[in-house]
């Protein structure tokens, strides 16, 4: 067996091995803590979500406004802000605490204003292609009461191979006529310890 035949063996061995690598995929509940990295993860979501939702629903103020007006308030939901160090799709927080919201009947949810825009052109387009009896109306639209907003912000703090990550997620409700704050939450409950192993030589 010559040199270059060996060499060929021992590449085609080498890539059947790379080949042959197999991923292990393991379905686990949804309820299940998974923290590969110490980052913000679904968990994380789901305590910060549940206890700022139960903050807003029981506010005095959502309630005083039910009882003023005779019906629950229309809410537009604005952004969660993502001003940590980490990226992060601060998209499902505003989505998890909207859907929550409105399955509780405190409060109703009006569309974004991508989605307002999307709306308005379906409109324009079913003003000139839609029958007269189908075509939704332009200028009836409902208008929002209040407006949510918020942001999640990250305080790291790191000596050799350890770093603590600390989370705070704030919320407003902001009225939309007068600008005035009618409830704020804030939740600061994620706080992590990470420790990194030591690379051997």
């Amino acid at each position: 067996m010559n040199k270059r035949f060996t060499f060929i063996l021992i590449i085609a061995s080498v890539f059947i091995c790379f080949s042959c690598a197999s991923t292990k995929v393991e379905r686990v509940d949804v309820n299940t803590i998974v923290d590969l990295n110490g980052y913000w993860n679904d968990t994380d979501v789901r305590i910060v979500c549940e206890s700022l939702i139960n903050d807003c629903i029981s506010s005095p103020r959502i309630s005083a406004f039910e009882a003023t007006k005779g019906r629950v308030p229309y809410v537009i939901v604005d952004r969660i802000r993502n001003e940590s160090d980490e990226h992060m799709d601060t998209e499902i927080v505003s989505n998890k605490i909207a859907l929550a919201i409105i399955n509780s009947g405190k409060m109703e949810f009006v569309s974004s204003k991508n989605q307002r825009e999307s709306l308005r052109q379906e409109k324009l387009d079913q003003a000139d292609y839609a029958s007269e009896n189908s075509a939704k109306s332009i200028g009836n639209e409902t208008a929002a009461d209040f407006m949510l907003m918020g942001s999640v912000k990250t305080i790291v703090q790191t000596s050799g191979n350890k770093s603590v990550r600390t989370y705070y997620v704030s919320i407003e409700l902001q009225d939309i006529e007068t600008n005035r704050i009618v409830w704020m939450g804030e939740n600061s409950s994620i706080k992590k310890v990470i420790t990194k192993s030591k690379s051997k030589l």
